[in-house]
């Protein structure tokens, strides 16, 4: 059921909906294209946004913080409802849609943090244990020294 007050309570110019979240209007304009959000043209060719443009321009702001991209926060805003503002259940429904995949991010992130204190800590020029630049010692199989780093010439060491 939709709200008693958010029904007499009036759309919002893209300039009200960008004060309000924070995003610039181009931004805004350009998630329309994209067609993560949606508007209505007044008589005189404005934009009009619903108020729950609002959160979802939110949603849209925090997903791409995390690093979703475009294309899959699409296709999760596809699933709220066109007809009426979307409800906390709406909202749970989809954020359930990424449980897994932020997860496996949050672990992405948490092996990377460690390998990479194991990686500065070490201080080995010739990567032997530097699992993000030199995953298995692929250089060491090259030879001694670094083979990465150039000589005085710009030139790859290839001893």
């Amino acid at each position: 059921m939709v709200n008693a007050t958010a029904r007499t309570l009036p759309d919002l110019t893209v300039g009200e909906l960008s004060r309000r979240s924070g995003v610039p209007a181009s931004a805004l304009r350009f998630y329309e294209d994209e067609g993560l959000i949606r508007s209505r043209r007044t008589a005189g060719n404005q934009r009009r946004y619903c108020r729950d443009a609002l959160r979802r321009v939110t949603f849209i702001r925090m997903s791409q913080r995390v690093g979703m991209p475009l294309s899959t926060i699409r296709e999760v805003l596809a699933l709220l409802p066109d007809d009426r503002t979307p409800t906390r259940a709406d909202w749970a429904r989809i954020s359930q849609c990424w449980q897994s995949d932020l997860n496996a991010r949050i672990r992405q992130m948490e092996q990377l943090r460690d390998q990479l204190t194991d990686c500065i800590g070490c201080g080995c020029m010739s990567l032997a244990k530097c699992r993000l630049a030199n995953p298995g010692d692929q250089l060491g199989a090259e030879g001694p020294g670094p083979r990465r780093l150039a000589d005085h010439r710009g030139e790859g060491y290839e001893d």
